[in-house]
């Protein structure tokens, strides 16, 4: 990661999103379930560019079927920084065997000891990330106020 020891917010290059999908062990996924937006706990795998999730038959894969537009975020942290990557992409249930077979191959594991054989590939439209200086906040009396002035 790069040093942005003078800013609190900065944008991530794609390198740095890319990396952090890769080492990231959750995310959730926000989809849209039943006219509202829902977001579930997954955990995923990246491969050539595109994120990979495996789940159950439900309302979540009834729902990206029906509307596969979705969106992932993923974080990481320590004492010193944060990082947040989201993905905007479209979602799609592996429907072809070789398709099936290969992403069996990529050895992404349920957390939870239930019955997740439907594979789920997102192929991201946007990638952005950004990352923070963690620091105590600002004493309130040392911002100038920027507001209106009578």
């Amino acid at each position: 990661m790069q040093d942005f020891a003078d800013e609190a917010v900065a944008e991530m290059t794609g390198e740095e999103n890319w990396n952090l999908l890769e080492h990231a062990q959750l995310g959730r996924l926000a989809l849209s379930v039943r006219g509202d937006v829902d977001i579930f706990p997954i955990n995923f795998v990246v491969f050539e560019g595109a994120l990979y999730f495996r789940t159950s038959p439900g309302s979540k894969l009834a729902e990206l079927t029906a509307n596969p537009r979705v969106a992932l975020e993923a974080d990481r942290y320590d004492d010193e920084s944060a990082a947040s990557v989201v993905v905007k992409g479209i979602a799609e249930r592996l429907e072809l065997q070789d398709d099936i077979d290969a992403a069996d191959r990529l050895e992404l594991r349920p957390w939870i000891p239930t019955l997740k054989y439907r594979w789920v590939r997102i192929t991201p439209t946007t990638v952005s990330g950004r990352r923070f200086r963690r620091s105590p906040e600002p004493d309130r009396y040392d911002v100038v106020d920027s507001g209106p002035t009578s």
